[in-house]
């Protein structure tokens, strides 16, 4: 028995001594010894900024190339939902932007998802943003060809841009929402080798 209690206690004290070293080295560092470390309220400040990513959605669909697929991503970034910017960016399969586009977040709410606009609250608009970024890459936003045969060139769209499209039957036009929260669309032109806004 005595066999054990001996490394037991020297143990014990080994642990002591241990405690103490490390207790004398940090109040030796501290400005003032007496007083309990309590960490600043300013050190938490900036953890949440304005670019903070809150959510991202991808999607993988043929845009500019017939042999591999296009990254559509959409991020939320910001301190809250509600207030955030949207981001959204289509990435080549090579790696290259085709596009970037930011809007303000409540561009994504479809107001059918509200019951009563008027009335929503915070939390209601918080959701609403949300479904608008799970809705964002829908099948049904995707049309092939992008421009119709008989479709007339739209006023506010460039008319080199517009031909290039139209005259390409297999480009493919992506809908979504704008920030002034009308729908545009956005086609690859292979004629001029970026992503054009063929209507407003």
């Amino acid at each position: 028995m005595k066999k054990l209690v001996l490394p037991a206690v020297g143990a014990l004290f080994l642990l002591q001594l241990a405690s103490c070293i490390n207790t004398e080295r940090e109040v030796g560092t501290s400005k003032n010894a007496d007083r309990v470390f309590t960490p600043s309220p300013e050190a938490n400040r900036g953890r949440v900024s304005e670019r903070t990513v809150l959510r991202t959605v991808n999607a993988a669909h043929t845009f500019s190339s017939t042999k591999a697929k296009d990254n559509f991503v959409l991020q939320l970034r910001g301190p809250k939902i509600a207030t955030s910017q949207a981001y959204f960016m289509i990435i080549s399969p090579t790696g290259d932007t085709l596009r970037k586009e930011v809007m303000p977040a409540t561009a994504l709410i479809n107001e059918r998802d509200l019951d009563d606009p008027q009335a929503a609250t915070l939390r209601d608009k918080e959701i609403a943003i949300l479904q608008g970024m799970n809705s964002f890459f829908r099948d049904d936003r995707f049309v092939q060809p992008a421009v119709p045969r008989a479709a007339p060139q739209p006023q506010n769209v460039d008319a080199q841009s517009w031909t290039s499209v139209k005259d390409d039957a297999r480009a493919v036009g992506f809908d979504y929402p704008s920030a002034d929260g009308r729908e545009r669309r956005v086609a690859y032109s292979k004629k001029l080798g970026r992503a054009v806004v063929i209507a407003e």
